[in-house]
């Protein structure tokens, strides 16, 4: 089994196959688990939780668990006066973590090549065959695109496939938690999520990552062996924008300093209340990174193969629902759990037959819900 791509969707996927004693390996483009920068918080759901508890040994879920704060189970959304405007309430599992942290886990005892530029893919009777931009080669039975919004598996696999700009850009920040931060925000501000919206849709968003006990102490308690790298409290915080406010090109704030994307930041958020400035003010700059907000176009359901698609891949979604994360993982539990009962086209398919199904309502949802708040493009049909 090759699995192309080391993020939430083939981890969780390469779990599912150890745990169903099922051999695959992991191919990464990056040098490294650290080398780019992918956002901060994560909100892991009942979907997403329950997903790790079916593909994580027992201890990694407990871990997880352990490193995982437990926000309120609501989402704050304010004007830019900070004058709440709706509250919306959330059941069942809301977990705030890491998405680095996460990720450690996720990679502990996995068997990942590092620096595996994926270039195409060739078929055959009996598998399929990855080529690397280094010359080597990887043969299986099945070949899993899990590389992300940019996939090359998907380009090749399903040409038709769209994934097309939202409209948007988000400015990622980083706020430590510290008793002076701390006092910026309300008591129920540290939930799920929080955003104070502008009367241009521009968006300042914020949502708490606290460690219910020390990192290092729940390592020692349940995997001695892994150290994971983050241990500090922070709140994430993102300023976002519809391309012609943030009034930059994507090139332009690809090419800035950090120090000059909070400017743009704090730009955005002129005028508004007090809180917001802070916010941005207090953001630990050398973290500070822009995002492109883009979206795939929900397309039909295609023939099975021995190709298949996880995570953002097949289904990459803007943030609004905060879906994408737990179907990436969702994706992989499921078709660990498919390919364990059943010969790997047929399992393909059960799996394509219900991800087609439940990863395009995310992107819909998604995509409506950053219409409503952000002023995301509506979402359009396949071409």
């Amino acid at each position: 089994m090759i699995i192309i791509g080391a993020g939430l969707g083939g981890l969780s996927l390469a779990h599912g196959l150890r745990r169903a004693g099922i051999p695959c390996r992991v191919y990464e483009r990056d040098e490294s688990a650290g080398a780019r920068k992918q956002g901060y918080r994560l909100h892991i759901s009942g979907v997403g939780d329950t997903a790790l508890r079916e593909v994580l040994p027992p201890e990694l879920h407990e871990l997880f668990r352990a490193t995982a704060g437990r926000a309120l189970p609501h989402t704050n959304v304010y004007d830019h006066r900070l004058r709440l405007l709706t509250r919306l309430e959330g059941e069942g599992t809301h977990l705030n973590i890491n998405r680095f942290t996460l990720r450690q886990i996720l990679l502990h005892g996995q068997e990942v090549a590092y620096g595996k530029q994926f270039t195409h893919y060739e078929t055959g009777a009996d598998g399929v065959t990855a080529h690397f931009a280094d010359g080597t080669a990887a043969r299986g039975d099945l070949l899993v695109g899990a590389d992300g919004i940019n996939s090359g598996v998907r380009r090749q696999y399903l040409p038709h496939a769209q994934v097309v700009d939202a409209g948007l850009v988000h400015l990622y920040g980083r706020i430590p938690l510290t008793p002076e931060t701390r006092a910026l925000f309300e008591p129920e501000m540290f939930a799920v999520f929080s955003m104070m919206i502008g009367p241009d849709r521009t968006m300042a968003g914020f949502a708490p990552v606290d460690y219910p006990e020390p990192v290092a102490g729940a390592c020692a308690r349940l995997v001695p062996d892994l150290r994971l790298r983050d241990d500090r409290p922070y709140m994430t915080c993102s300023v976002g924008a519809r391309w012609e406010i943030a009034g930059h090109s994507e090139a332009e704030l690809a090419a800035m300093a950090p120090e000059d994307l909070q400017k743009v930041a704090l730009r955005l958020v002129d005028g508004w209340h007090p809180v917001a400035r802070a916010m941005v003010e207090h953001w630990d700059v050398p973290a500070t990174f822009p995002q492109p907000i883009r979206t795939s176009i929900p397309i039909g359901p295609w023939e099975p193969s021995h190709v298949t698609l996880v995570g953002d891949a097949i289904h990459a979604m803007s943030p609004a629902a905060g879906a994408g994360a737990n179907t990436a993982l969702r994706d992989g539990a499921a078709l660990a759990s498919a390919l364990a009962g059943a010969p790997p086209l047929e399992a393909v398919a059960a799996y394509e037959t219900a991800m087609v199904d439940y990863g395009f309502a995310a992107v819909r949802e998604s995509a409506e819900n950053g219409r409503r708040y952000l002023g995301q493009n509506p979402l359009t049909t396949a071409g």
